[in-house]
Formats: structure tokens, C-alpha cells, sequence
């Protein structure tokens, strides 16, 4: 039955065992799901051409061999064979593909086939997810048949295209504006549109990513400031014209701008992404209601979500099956590349521990002990609040190698150094990093050196600098251009170190500093060392 015809007739307690009973497993039954379904999976894995050739001749029976066989993989080592959509050297047959950045300046696009197994599986865990985030306490919900959502995602072929296409399998759930008209407008159009509607007819529930819907939310209370024309009262229902009149008369009673909550009662509010931590309280400010983070990818499929409770997530335990790497075995593995680092699986984790997670997808998917590049801290093996016994993760950040804004961007060393290159600035050397502004937002932050001459004639400022290398990384990244088209920021800040500060740093540490996040320490050690030879340039 769909969820439909379960609502219809008042299956309540069924419905919520069907889609949310995941989180009444034990450890045990957990881990039997998981090897269940991954030795399934080896066998089709194994025996397509994608395995073989990633096997190179082994032939893995069981799961201890599977982890010693099949070494850790990243997406590199499936881009001949996906990026042609060789659909016959899969383990599954792809029904859809699904597409997102690989890396900006290097790669333009990278491809992930879903099977019909793997879409089933992702709209039963979707529909968990819209039931979670509608929940205030274990068995109970507030979605129901017929309620309207903002679209705030990225339509297909976007994973976040998905969810109208597989909740609409499940039950009669209306997007603003409809997929149908969303998909060829811009971001601002759909936001517009959406809200307009959302006005005349009511919404409850919201999903996209978190810096998305932050600035869908602020655009919200800005639009909602403005008159409404006497022509266009009668379009809207009675309910909505007496609460946009009592918002308007409360706040300016109040001497406050108007926010979303003033207008509207969500029942849901679902965000997926990067850097949820610097949104989630100023969302729930806006609206009334504490965000639920999900937690989803074009190669890993949906993998977890939160509960009622808001305090960590869940791993689907059908999605992928799930290994995990120690920070320390991370980070060796930075320095040593040919380390390879051990895993542990879900029923070994510690509490505390931050763990890059390796991600083998399940019912027929392309990606085998793959490291998705996600970075995640485990906060509990237990909860007493939600009388779970499985263990939940929060969302650290990517891995070093990678630094992510707001969702949008994958910035690597080689992104950086192309725009350098192209600008033809003069810059030495240079190390960049992810910090926060007063506000709790992420930008990007570049200390670096230029050559000698350019320095002492000051033909280089920061202002400068900032402007022409910003431009080049629009250039060769659209998701960095989007930043500051969709949200409105400029994530660079540049500064500029006096000439000799990296090499006085090699040579009292005996080693470079990472180009991309180096540690506190290392940091810290590199503006002692420029401190020492006077006062740095910063914008």
C-alpha cells in the first residue's frame, strides 16, 4: 500500500512501522540488514564489469574478503565507465542518471546511475524523512495528504530532482510553483512564484539545502514587506488575508521585520547540505520550528536523517552499506598517501570519534567502498530521548582535501592553482582555508605571498588581488559563481603575507604547509612567523 491509501484509512501506527521502524532496530538486527544486503550486492558487483575491473582478478565470496579485496575507491576509478553510461558493465540496470560537479577547474561533471531497487529504496526513506520532520514525538506526525511544500531544490538531473518524482508515488503532496513550471525557471523565479502561492494558499512544509533555504527565508520577510495591491485580495484565501494583516499590524506594533513564522505554521522543515550548523538556529527563528537535517548525495543515494528529537543522525540501514575511517588514519593518509587506512563498520564506532565515511551502495549501485569525501562525528551509540539503540552522526564538514561553502562549491588545491595561473598574478605561494565570520558563515580564506618586487612596489593590493582572483573563480566554477548569485555572498577574503613567510616556514617546521585547510597549529606557526617580519595586508 502507499502511503495514500494508508492515510486514507487511518493506518497510523502502520505507517509509521513501515517507513520510521528502522529506528527501533537493535545493533544486531541493524548489522544483519546491512550484511544481508551488501552480500547481495557483492555478487552483483563482483561479477558486472565494473567490479572486475576495479577487482583486477580477485573474487571476493564473503564480506571480511569484500573488505580486503576491494580497495577504497573514489570516483576517479568509475569515470571511464559512467561518463560513457556504459549501462551494461553496471551491477544494476540504471533507470535514471543522476548528475552533480566533480571538481571545478579540473573535471566539469561526474554521473551516478540509480536502479529502480535504488529508487524504491530512496522514496520509502524520503517519505521516512517528510514523517520525521513533521514529528514532535516517537509514533506521531502531522503530514497530511495534500500538503503543500516550497520547492527549494534543484530539479533533475540533480538528486534533489528526485523527491517530487518519488513522493509523488507515494502520496498527494503539492509543490510551489509545480515541478513542471520550476524546472525551466531561474532560482529567483521559483522563490518568487513560490512564495507568491505560498501566500494566496497556505504552505507546510520546506525542504532544500541549508544556506538554500536561508536565503529563500530572508528573501521571504523582504518580499512579504511590501503592499499589496486592493486587484489582488481576492486571490487569496480568507485565512491567509487575515494572517498577512495580522503579521503586517503585529510587527509593526512590535517595531521587528515580518519573518516567515508571522505567515506561516510549517510542519516541516527539511534541509540537506553543507555547513547546517550555521543556519539551523536563524532558521528556526524565521519559521517557528527546528530545521530537520537530512543527509543525501548523488553517490551515496539518501542515506540518514534526524528524528523528533533534532539531535543527530540516522543511517538508513538499506541505502549503503557503511565503513568508517578514524581522523587520525584520515589525516596519515593525507601524508602518506600510500597508507592505506583500516575501517570500521556501524557496530564499532565510538562515541566522540570523527570518521571519514566509506559508502558501498546497495541494490545494484555502481559504487563500491567508495569515500564519498564526508566527514562526520558520532554522538551517540543510544538515545534515551528517542529509545534508539543504533548510533547517530552530526555532519562534521568534507575532508581536508576539500573545502565546501554553504553546499555549493568543491574547492580543491587544483581549483585554486588554475585560477592563479589564469589570472597571471603574481603570487609566490599560498595556503587556503574554511573560517567563519562574526555571523557564523563559512568563507574562504587565501594567505598568500606575492612575488618580491611586486610587493615592495606595491603593485599588488588585497583589494585587487581579491577582485581579479574571485573573478577567475567564477570562471572556472559555476557552483562558486552561484554563491553569490543564489546566495548573495562573496566567499573570498584574501591576505597578503610579507615575502619569505612560507619559506621561514618550511624551514623551521622541515615541511610546506598544506595548500588547503592546514591545521590551527599550522596556521598559527605561519602568522607567528609573518608577525615576526611585521604587519600583514588583509582584505
Amino acid at each position: 500500500m502507499t502511503l495514500s491509501e494508508m492515510l486514507r484509512e487511518e493506518q497510523y501506527e502502520e505507517i509509521w512501522r513501515k517507513y520510521c521502524g528502522f529506528l527501533d532496530l537493535g545493533m544486531e538486527e541493524y548489522m544483519n540488514i546491512q550484511k544481508r544486503l551488501l552480500e547481495e550486492q557483492i555478487g552483483l558487483w563482483s561479477g558486472c564489469e565494473l567490479g572486475r575491473q576495479i577487482l583486477k582478478g580477485k573474487k571476493p565470496k564473503t564480506i571480511s574478503e569484500f573488505r580486503k579485496m576491494v580497495p577504497l575507491t573514489g570516483y576517479e576509478d568509475y569515470a571511464d565507465i559512467l561518463l560513457r553510461k556504459q549501462a551494461e558493465s553496471l551491477p544494476g540496470n540504471p533507470v535514471i542518471w543522476i548528475q552533480t560537479t566533480w571538481e571545478g577547474g579540473k573535471h566539469p561533471i561526474k554521473v551516478a546511475p540509480y536502479t529502480r531497487s535504488m529508487l524504491d529504496t530512496f522514496r520509502n526513506n524520503v517519505v521516512a524523512c517528510l514523517l520525521l520532520a513533521t514529528s514532535t514525538e516517537k509514533g506521531k506526525f502531522a503530514y497530511e495528504e495534500g500538503d503543500k511544500m516550497l520547492y527549494g531544490l534543484a530539479p533533475l538531473p540533480y538528486a534533489t530532482g528526485l523527491l517530487p518524482l518519488l513522493l509523488g508515488e507515494e502520496t498527494e503532496i503539492s509543490f510551489l510553483p509545480e515541478v513542471k513550471e520550476a524546472v525551466n525557471m531561474s532560482f529567483s523565479q521559483r522563490n518568487k512564484l513560490g512564495f507568491k502561492r505560498a501566500l494566496k494558499k497556505d504552505v507546510e512544509l520546506f525542504f532544500g539545502l541549508g544556506s538554500v533555504t536561508y536565503a529563500v527565508s530572508q528573501s521571504i520577510s523582504s518580499m512579504s514587506g511590501g503592499s499589496i495591491d486592493m486587484a489582488s485580495l481576492l486571490q487569496f484565501k480568507p485565512h491567509m488575508l487575515w494572517r498577512i494583516l495580522k503579521a503586517k499590524y503585529t510587527c509593526k506594533k512590535e517595531k521587528r521585520p515580518l519573518k516567515p513564522k508571522d505567515l506561516f505554521g510549517l510542519k516541516g522543515l527539511m534541509i540537506a547540505g553543507t555547513d547546517n550548523q550555521c543556519y539551523k538556529d536563524d532558521l528556526e527563528d524565521l519559521w517557528g520550528i527546528r530545521p530537520t537535517e537530512v543527509f543525501a548525495g548523488t553517490e551515496p543515494t539518501l542515506v540518514g536523517t534526524e528524528s523528533w528529537s533534532r539531535s543527530g543522525l540516522y543511517f538508513f540501514p538499506d541505502s549503503c552499506f557503511y565503513e568508517f575511517i578514524t581522523e587520525a588514519d584520515m589525516m596519515r593518509n593525507e601524508e602518506e598517501p600510500d597508507f592505506v587506512p583500516p575501517t570500521c563498520l556501524m557496530d564499532e564506532v565510538v562515541v566522540g570519534e570523527k570518521y571519514e565515511l566509506v559508502l558501498t551502495v546497495l541494490k545494484g549501485g555502481a559504487f563500491a567502498r567508495y569515500r564519498c569525501g564526508d566527514l562526520y562525528r558520532c554522538v551517540g551509540l543510544s538515545s534515551r530521548e528517542d529509545q534508539t539503540a543504533i548510533p547517530r552522526f552530526e555532519y562534521v564538514d568534507r575532508v581536508p582535501s576539500v573545502i565546501d561553502i554553504a553546499g555549493f562549491t568543491r574547492i580543491t588545491e587544483t581549483g585554486i592553482q588554475n585560477a592563479i595561473n589564469l589570472s597571471r598574478m603574481p603570487v609566490h605561494d599560498w595556503t587556503a582555508t574554511k573560517e567563519y565570520n562574526e555571523n557564523n558563515r563559512p568563507y574562504l580564506h587565501m594567505y598568500l605571498e606575492v612575488e618580491k618586487e611586486a610587493f615592495l612596489n606595491h603593485a599588488i593590493n588585497p583589494e585587487i588581488l581579491k577582485e581579479v582572483l574571485s573573478t577567475y573563480f567564477k570562471y572556472i566554477d559555476q557552483d562558486y559563481r552561484d554563491l553569490k548569485k543564489i546566495l548573495g555572498m562573496d566567499p573570498l577574503e584574501v591576505t597578503i603575507l610579507r615575502c619569505g613567510t612560507f619559506d621561514k616556514y618550511q624551514n623551521q617546521e622541515g615541511k610546506r604547509i598544506r595548500h588547503i585547510n592546514p591545521s590551527r597549529y599550522e596556521l598559527m606557526r605561519l602568522l607567528e612567523i609573518q608577525d615576526r617580519s611585521g604587519e600583514y595586508i588583509r582584505r
